[in-house]
């Protein structure tokens, strides 16, 4: 096991990473950059050091700044969390090369992942569905429109080399095909680096299901069942809830199956989400692998019984998964609710600025994962995401209580959030019913 592990990130995923080294034994160092200088969570790590001004590029996702001061902590091994540079192929190989253990899948299973249409190939060979489409980037625009009028309308243009929404646009007539390629290419240009895409067809108000995925480097792999992401706004998920309550169980069975294939297929090592689309008659379709741990991870956790960071290090250490995939069995519901500093009468606006009172809720079946409290200043430099209320309980109506309940004993004063969204979700009668798709929330709650 190692001794000391950096993490490399900031906000509640820091946190919950220096939360498990503890528990585990393992001393911790954490980075932060000057806007990040007083937070609460800064005084658990063992050390805290400076990597660099406010703005992201002069600081988490500064790969030289990171290293040096992997070095400056003599650490083994680096926590990249989500986002900023846990899917980066370099910033992995730079790791490892410098020394660190990366704790991560390899770099060349990254790379290979992160690029969608790489990742297709590796499904295919898999036997594991994707949704019709290009084989690699489209070159032309005129091979996009034979490739369209091939699949039929509407099509999906989606980036070769990235997600959360970007360089993604749904077109539905042929007259538009042109210009949303242009716009999409220069979209994925300026957020990738790389102006690549492909298109496949789009299907229509689909639920969007993952499956979590642990491997080691001794050949197990296993998965823990499914999350249902379906509630969202601009691809970007707002509630995950495990299992995915709308599939039936031999649906879930070989979605985690097909996961398993494919990161066999890709080499997988460490956690990973492996993404796919579920139509009205409950085909499924995969779309992308996130290769790192995910936002959405504690809904696993709470039904499974797993501690999927402990579980990443210790991978990264070498060791072999402790249990089998008979052992992963799903108990009770979970939901999870991203509680963001954004004000969504106002297109979401982000809202940064001072919390003067935080009333956090308790109480069986409740979990609240961040790194704020009172007089905590939300930067406007970085994600809006501000913690997670998590509630578990033995059956999805309970946790839809336990859910309600909570919500109204949250309080978040001095910025706005999304809590009043999610309580208009928790209550809304196709919430309940299961009726939701990726389309819901702005095609009839918000619309």
């Amino acid at each position: 096991m190692f001794e000391r592990i950096l993490v490399a990130n900031r906000g509640e995923i820091a946190l919950r990473v220096i939360r498990a080294c503890k528990e585990m034994g393992v001393g911790v160092a954490a980075v932060y950059s000057r806007a990040d200088r007083d937070a609460p969570y800064l005084n658990l790590a063992d050390r805290a050091i400076c990597i660099g001004k406010e703005s992201s590029a002069d600081s988490y996702l500064n790969r030289s700044r990171i290293i040096a001061a992997a070095e400056v902590a003599d650490v083994q091994a680096i926590h990249p969390g989500y986002g900023f540079l846990s899917e980066n192929p370099e910033f992995a190989e730079v790791c490892r090369s410098s020394g660190f253990e990366f704790i991560g899948p390899p770099h060349e299973a990254i790379r290979r992942m992160g690029l969608k249409t790489e990742a297709k190939k590796i499904a295919a060979a898999a036997k594991v569905a994707c949704v019709p489409g290009s084989e690699g980037a489209i070159s032309s625009n005129e091979e996009a429109a034979q490739f369209a009028r091939a699949i039929g309308f509407p099509v999906l243009i989606k980036a070769a080399a990235g997600g959360g929404g970007k360089g993604m646009r749904v077109v539905r007539e042929p007259s538009s095909l042109v210009q949303s390629l242009a716009r999409a290419k220069a979209e994925a240009d300026a957020a990738f680096k790389n102006p690549s895409v492909y298109l496949e067809k789009f299907i229509d108000q689909p639920r969007h299901v993952e499956v979590q995925i642990l491997a080691d480097s001794h050949g197990n792999i296993v998965h823990c069942w499914d999350r249902d992401c379906s509630l969202q706004r601009r691809h970007q998920k707002l509630v995950e809830e495990a299992p995915a309550a709308s599939l039936p169980l031999k649906i879930r069975s070989r979605l985690g199956d097909a996961a398993v294939r494919l990161a066999k297929a890709a080499g997988y090592v460490n956690a990973g989400t492996c993404e796919f689309l579920v139509d009205a008659q409950n085909n499924f379709y995969f779309i992308e692998v996130n290769a790192r741990i995910q936002v959405e991870h504690p809904v696993s956790e709470e039904v499974t019984g797993l501690d999927l960071i402990k579980e990443q290090i210790k991978i990264a250490a070498g060791l072999p998964l402790s249990f089998k995939q008979d052992d992963v069995q799903v108990r009770g519901h979970a939901i999870e609710c991203r509680i963001n500093s954004e004000d969504p009468d106002k297109d979401f606006r982000p809202s940064p600025g001072r919390i003067t009172k935080l009333k956090v809720p308790g109480g069986r079946g409740v979990r609240w994962d961040s790194h704020i409290e009172t007089g905590y200043v939300v930067p406007p430099y970085y994600d809006s995401l501000l913690g997670k209320l998590i509630v578990h309980a033995p059956t999805r109506p309970e946790a839809l209580a336990v859910l309600r309940r909570a919500l109204d004993e949250l309080v978040i004063e001095g910025v706005q959030t999304t809590i009043p969204l999610h309580k208009r979700i928790a209550r809304d009668s196709d919430f309940i019913a299961g009726r939701v798709d990726t389309t819901w929330v702005e095609r009839v709650l918000l619309g």
